[in-house]
Formats: structure tokens, C-alpha cells, sequence
């Protein structure tokens, strides 16, 4: 007789990723092992584009960066892979790690993107997948308890984005007028008193305003969140009154059934 087929030990999820199933603990604990080391070395591929954009930096820094993120990717997907029943079908279910990991050696090989259009564009892509991956990573953060962590990132995000525009918009002359751009850009409210001039400065901003969008988002998603779950431990603990009294109802019903019936019994012996 045929034995069934095993199943495969992780749980699909959206965006072209997933990650093991908790009923794996092995592959589980090396998913959480290496998602915060992975998640730094993507973050710091954003100022690794920038490095090959701006002429006046050395580029081989950025190189290195690049190199290092798609080590880190590779590494985290071959750990896991192999703790889990169905290898192949892993890999398969997290393509755009491994599209990112392509794409990062691809990024990290070809010329500087100040000189070509066709590697800005490039590392314009990797740049995109790996926000999309970077925030996939953080989802699990969206509940009551995870707003700290998402407002401390959110806090990071922003001075780390103030400090970009200080350094890329001329117009910013101090520390505080990048924090402010990096707010009013992330926001997507644009005063106007402060605007991004320089290419590198308008480049920044597009991802500014997709990661601060997508932090500031998960932000309210969670705040909406504990509300929703506050409101749904309400409705619970009136379901649960309602159900305990009706199982008083119950109980009291059934005791004086129990009477009577002893009664009648009584009554039938000439007691």
C-alpha cells in the first residue's frame, strides 16, 4: 500500500515569500535566526544605491554592501531550505528571495549607476524589492502588542531618512530641515517650504515616501488593530456572560425537573 505524502513543513504567504511552519521547529528557529540579520543587510543596501549614484563617493563600499546583502539572502534561504521536507518547493515559494538575491549580484557587478542609465534603472529594481521585502519581514509586528516596535521603527526610519536629506538636498542646511522633509515627504502632505532639487535628492524621496508610507501604515494597521482585538475581547466576555447564564437557566431547569420527578416518585410508592 502506498504511504501518503508527506506534507510540506512551511506555510504559504503572499508576496512571492513564505516561511516555515511552526509544526517545524527546526526550520522555524533558523527562519528567526537569520531574519534580523537579513533584514539589516537589506537596509543597508539603501544607502549602498546611493553610494553609486553620488560620483564623489568610492564605489567599491557599495559593491561590498551588495555583496553581503545577497550572501546574507542566499545563506537564510539555504538554512532553511534544508530543515524543511520539500527543498525545491521552498525555494520555489520564496522566489523573490531569490530573484533579490539575483538581482543584488547583479547590482553589485554591473557599472556605476552615474554613469549608466540601464544600471540605475537595475538597482532602481533591487532597490524596490527589497522595500517590499523589508516590510513583508515586519508584518508579523502588525498586532496589540507589536505598536512599540512599530513606532520605534517608524522613529528610525525617519531620522534615518532626515539624515539622507541632509545630506543629499542642498537645500536642507541643517539636521532639522531633513527631519522635516523626511516627515512632510513620508506624510505625502508637501508644504512646499522644502523641496527635493538635486536627482539624488528626488530619487530619495520616491523612497522616502514608499517606505515611510508603508512604516506609517503599519503604524495605523496596528493601532487599528488593538482596537478591533479590544473590541472583540468585549463582544467575548458578553458572549461568555450570556452563555454562563444560560447554563444557570439551565442547570436551575433541570434541578426542578429533578424535584418533580422525585416528587411524582414519591407519590406513586404512597409516601
Amino acid at each position: 500500500m502506498p504511504q501518503p505524502r508527506k506534507a510540506p513543513h512551511f506555510t504559504t504567504r503572499s508576496w512571492g515569500l513564505a516561511r516555515p511552519s511552526a509544526l517545524n521547529a527546526a526550520a522555524d528557529r533558523a527562519e528567526k535566526a537569520w531574519r534580523w540579520p537579513v533584514l539589516i543587510a537589506l537596509f543597508c543596501t539603501i544607502p549602498a544605491f546611493y553610494i553609486e549614484l553620488l560620483e564623489n563617493l568610492p564605489t567599491p563600499l557599495a559593491v561590498a554592501i551588495y555583496l553581503m546583502a545577497a550572501l546574507m539572502t542566499a545563506t537564510s534561504l539555504w538554512r532553511v531550505a534544508r530543515k524543511v521536507s520539500h527543498p525545491r518547493q521552498y525555494l520555489r515559494s520564496n522566489a523573490l528571495d531569490v530573484t533579490l538575491v539575483t538581482g543584488l549580484l547583479t547590482a553589485a557587478l554591473i557599472s556605476p549607476s552615474a554613469s549608466s542609465t540601464v544600471s540605475l534603472a537595475i538597482r532602481l529594481f533591487v532597490a524596490m524589492l527589497t522595500l517590499v521585502r523589508m516590510v513583508w519581514a515586519i508584518k508579523s509586528w502588525v498586532t496589540r502588542g507589536g505598536l512599540g516596535y512599530l513606532l520605534t521603527l517608524a522613529l528610525l526610519v525617519l531620522g534615518f531618512c532626515g539624515v539622507g536629506f541632509w545630506a543629499l538636498e542642498p537645500r536642507a542646511h541643517s539636521l532639522g530641515d531633513g527631519l522635516w522633509l523626511a516627515f512632510t515627504t513620508a506624510a505625502t502632505v508637501g508644504y512646499g517650504d522644502i523641496v527635493p532639487t538635486t536627482p539624488a535628492a528626488k530619487i530619495f524621496a520616491v523612497f522616502v515616501v514608499l517606505l515611510g508610507y508603508a512604516v506609517l501604515s503599519l503604524v495605523t494597521a496596528a493601532i487599528a488593530a488593538m482596537w478591533v482585538e479590544s473590541a472583540e475581547r468585549h463582544l467575548e466576555q458578553d458572549i461568555l456572560r450570556d452563555m454562563h447564564a444560560q447554563l444557570r437557566s439551565v442547570h436551575e431547569e433541570l434541578a426542578a425537573i429533578k424535584d418533580e420527578l422525585a416528587a411524582a416518585r414519591k407519590a406513586e410508592r404512597g409516601e
